[in-house]
């Protein structure tokens, strides 16, 4: 695994209101420069109350940066955009030609990042976009998610990481030298805490598999359980003999999955992996009280990991990604009793001699979209083995 830095401090946020009053309050405090790297950017009210602190900090001299995503924030209207940069922030789109009538393979290739970066003093990471986690002004959380806040040495690591995609998007070699330059003038951040953490990349060029990396030697190092709550769950063959290895060797293996589809596509080509891991003696769980947008993990109670990558063929092989992984007991063990009661009180167990009564019907809709999202995949040029340089140079 990369770097591990110690003395760090990071804060459980599981839902929508707790994560973006705590970015709302951070870019206030804001002095001297703000980084928001986000799929999704949504006109309301979530993304009005975000562009507004934004709005705030640039107009009081503050430095501030957001990329979007052009396939994600497709539909967030250029008077918004006017509106901010009028205000004085800066922002740009990841890709933003997306006609199908023009298909180009790297255009499958996102910015599925979520951070946001404040003055090199606090960090947050995880797997909300900027938009509402509700999908009616009167009922609960729509959404299970989460992220963290990070505070400590860790945050110098995930503002370069923000800094270099955004001098590549921009493409200004200038403006990069001339920030590397900068954050060397920033305040150095404070030691808060004594929590052990990382932070992990995905793209196309230097970090093309340390998140899935990072997921195999925990798994394949478990000593008694392995909790995964992710979204889109439809991992390769080397994570799928990993998991089932584990629970044969007699590690309890917990899948905590979308119960709600959101995908109809990415949920029925999960199921066509159900059979044999029902068979390794892994349990599985549907979550049904809200759409499952959740991307985390915990092992041992030690092991824990957060943020926007999901288990499937477009995070792992194609998408920029950005996880946290705490090496802390104490963290770990708060967000497996989360997971215990969603698993207990909101979600629904597949059982496998009830797995294995199914349609036939439905067995074959389950393969069919499976084999069309790894066709998905081909065809947007990933071959392990073979990475061109030309993708590499485009992340």
């Amino acid at each position: 695994m990369k770097e591990i830095y110690s003395q760090n401090h990071i804060t459980l946020l599981h839902n929508g209101e707790a994560l973006f009053t705590s970015i709302e309050a951070s870019l206030d405090e804001a002095v001297h420069e703000i980084y928001i790297l986000s799929y999704i950017f949504k006109n309301d009210h979530i993304g009005r109350r975000i562009a507004e602190a934004l709005r705030r900090a640039a107009l009081r001299g503050v430095r501030t940066h957001l990329l979007i995503d052009g396939f994600g924030s497709k539909n967030l209207p250029h008077t918004m955009i006017d509106y901010m940069k009028a205000g004085g922030i800066m922002v740009r789109k990841f890709r933003p030609k997306i006609s199908p009538w023009t298909f180009r393979r790297r255009r499958l290739r996102r910015l599925h990042r979520k951070i946001v970066v404040v003055d090199l003093k606090i960090a947050f990471v995880g797997g909300m976009n900027i938009q509402d986690q509700k999908i009616t002004s009167d009922q609960a959380e729509s959404f299970y998610d989460f992220a963290v806040s990070v505070e400590g040495p860790l945050v110098r690591s995930i503002y370069s990481s923000c800094v270099q995609v955004w001098t590549h998007v921009t493409r200004n070699r200038l403006r990069f030298a001339l920030s590397r330059k900068r954050k060397s003038d920033l305040p150095r951040p404070q030691s808060p805490g004594t929590m052990r953490v990382a932070f992990l990349e995905r793209d196309n060029f230097h970090h093309r598999r340390d998140i899935e990396n990072a997921y195999l030697q925990a798994i394949n190092q478990a000593d008694t359980e392995i909790i995964i709550a992710n979204a889109y769950f439809l991992p390769g063959m080397n994570f799928r003999h990993a998991l089932c290895a584990a629970a044969r060797r007699g590690v309890r293996v917990v899948l905590l999955l979308q119960g709600k589809m959101d995908h109809r596509l990415f949920h029925f080509a999960a199921e066509a992996l159900y059979g044999s891991f029902l068979d390794a003696g892994i349990e599985i769980y549907e979550h049904h009280k809200a759409f499952l947008h959740a991307k985390v993990a915990v092992i041992d109670s030690y092991w824990a990991t957060f943020g926007s990558s999901n288990l499937d063929p477009f995070s792992l092989l194609l998408s920029l990604e950005a996880n946290v992984v705490v090496l802390n007991h104490t963290f770990a063990t708060a967000l497996k009793a989360s997971l215990d009661q969603a698993i207990s009180n909101e979600a629904r167990r597949i059982w496998g001699n009830a797995w294995k009564l199914q349609p036939l019907a439905l067995r074959l809709v389950s393969w069919f979209s499976y084999g069309l999202v790894r066709f998905m995949v081909g065809i947007a040029g990933y071959a392990p083995n073979n990475w061109p340089e030309r993708i590499a140079r485009r992340l």
